[in-house]
C-alpha cells in the first residue's frame, strides 16, 4: 500500500492513515465493505478526529469495490487537500 508511513492503526481488516493536513482515510475489506467479498476495498475520508467526513471534494460518501491502485490514487488526493 502507499504511504505506509502514515498509517496510524492496523487491523486485519482495517487500516487508518493520518496526514499531515488534518484528513486521513479508513480502508477496509470485510464480509460487510462494499466489494470485500470479492477482495476488494472500501475507503472512507476521515476528519482530524478520526471521524468519516463527508464534506470534502474527494467524495461525501465512502467509496467502495476499490483495488489497491484504485485506494492509492484516493490516499495521494486526500493526502494533497488543502489543511483543514
Amino acid at each position: 500500500m502507499y504511504l505506509e508511513k502514515f498509517i496510524v492503526e492496523r487491523h486485519p481488516d482495517r487500516i487508518q492513515y493520518m496526514f499531515s493536513n488534518g484528513f486521513g482515510a479508513s480502508v477496509v475489506c470485510n464480509e460487510f465493505s462494499y466489494g470485500g467479498s470479492q477482495g476488494l476495498k472500501e475507503l472512507a475520508v476521515l476528519d482530524y478526529n478520526r471521524d468519516i467526513t463527508y464534506d470534502t471534494p474527494i467524495t461525501n460518501d465512502v467509496i467502495g469495490y476499490l483495488s489497491d491502485s484504485a485506494v492509492n490514487h484516493y490516499l495521494k488526493q486526500i493526502k494533497a487537500l488543502n489543511k483543514m
